[in-house]
């Protein structure tokens, strides 16, 4: 059975994943510059293989799986926690004060994790209604010391969501859950940082060749709904991924998929477009944008890719 993450998450490519691993292939290097849930990695079909390097600039994600992968029974045990919007809050609060601290260790030491918050954050993240979740600029927000209702944001659905889903499905237990996610991140080499970090020609030589890329950034369009991100720097932040996947996908070793909505990029000769289409995420809650933009979703495949010739998802 395929093991998926915990917690939602808003963009993630569990739907289109076995497409993108029809287009990579058995790569002897894959690389995730913008890991988010692992969606992708945790599809991968067959026994791992090769060099795997996953990134994310939210330290408090990576740190999520980071500890899972050391130590998956404690995260187990901070995230097996009833649904009570105090301690909501109150974890709501703490783990915005720890973010900074926290990404600066998990930068400086590649073996330092947190249980605690990792456990504490995916708990958060499988209670609370729609975006904002340990952002900082939702209409919970803090001053440093205490927990701040911003009025002027209006109703965003934030609140209690569901009792922990995700940690309770298909009979499987947390640790249980927990432990199958640490075996299959076991090798996986999680950083924390700047995407270009894991871009470079060092750790593309990590395995053998081909070489799988999988970007997916915060899109031009939507970027409200990502921890830490404005509409100016995700929009030069797009740019620069494009323009390097443009570059590094005209090699002939390295298969590249680029994720992002129709009409934010023009691929070059001799790449592929796929379409597909995926579920509504938190815009359905709200004024229809998140239904709309479904329709959009597009994955371009550089020339080197495997299987490209097929145009759409739900082509025969």
């Amino acid at each position: 059975m395929q093991i998926v993450a915990p917690m939602p998450y808003f963009g993630g490519k569990r739907t289109v994943a076995p497409r993108i691993w029809q287009a990579l292939g058995d790569v002897g290097c894959y690389v995730e510059p913008f890991a988010g849930s692992l969606a992708v990695l945790l599809a991968r079909p067959g026994k791992r293989h090769g060099v795997e390097t996953v990134n994310d600039a939210d330290g408090l994600l990576s740190n999520f799986w980071r500890a899972v992968a050391a130590d998956p029974e404690a995260v187990a045990r901070f995230a097996d926690w009833p649904v009570n919007e105090c301690d909501l809050h109150a974890r709501h609060l703490w783990l915005i004060g720890q973010r900074e601290s926290l990404t600066e260790r998990l930068c400086s030491d590649p073996d330092w994790y947190d249980a605690k918050a990792a456990g504490w954050w995916c708990w958060g993240a499988c209670c609370w209604i729609g975006s904002g979740w340990c952002a900082g600029d939702g209409p919970w927000t803090t001053d440093g010391e205490r927990l701040v209702k911003r009025d002027d944001l209006g109703n965003a659905g934030m609140g209690i969501h569901r009792k922990l889903p995700h940690l309770s499905n298909a009979g499987q237990g947390i640790q249980e859950w927990f432990a199958a996610l640490s075996d299959r991140l076991r090798g996986v080499r999680v950083a924390c940082g700047d995407w270009s970090r894991v871009c470079g020609d060092s750790v593309l030589r990590a395995g053998t060749p081909p070489v799988g890329i999988v970007l997916d950034p915060p899109y031009a369009e939507g970027m409200d709904l990502y921890a830490g991100s404005e509409a100016g720097a995700t929009a030069s932040l797009w740019a620069d991924v494009c323009a390097y996947a443009v570059d590094v996908g005209s090699r002939p070793n390295v298969r590249v998929v680029l994720c992002g909505y129709a009409g934010t990029f023009a691929p070059p000769a001799g790449w592929q477009t796929v379409e597909w289409k995926a579920r509504g995420g938190y815009g359905s809650q709200g004024d229809g944008d998140g239904r709309a933009n479904a329709s959009r979703e597009r994955l371009w495949l550089s020339p080197a890719c495997l299987g490209a010739t097929q145009r759409s998802l739900f082509d025969p």
